[in-house]
């Protein structure tokens, strides 16, 4: 049987996290089910979604995505602004009615 929620993300926050980042290598949770956000911590086990990795070769401020829209993943790119609230498709078929 096939589970759509088991392949889409899920929405963490609606804003990105941004903060200092050091060299090194990174797992950007791609799921949206890790506990520990930005990072992947395998709650993605039983999906579709794997995590992304990052190579950072330098000492950088970073804008992790943290709704896992952006066309640019693990960095957002803004597209939390284009998402609509919770319970707005459901809205929208009350309004079809």
């Amino acid at each position: 049987k096939f589970d759509r929620k088991m392949c889409e993300p899920i929405v963490f926050q609606k804003s990105p996290l941004v903060e200092e980042a050091g060299r090194g290598t990174y797992w950007w949770c791609a799921c949206g089910r890790s506990k520990d956000q930005p990072f992947c911590d395998g709650s993605h086990n039983g999906t579709d979604l794997r995590p992304k990795k990052v190579e950072l070769t330098e000492f950088q401020t970073v804008a992790w995505c943290q709704c896992k829209q952006s066309k640019n993943p693990p960095f957002c790119d803004g597209s939390h602004a284009q998402l609509r609230p919770k319970g707005a498709a459901a809205q929208d078929q009350d309004l079809q009615r």
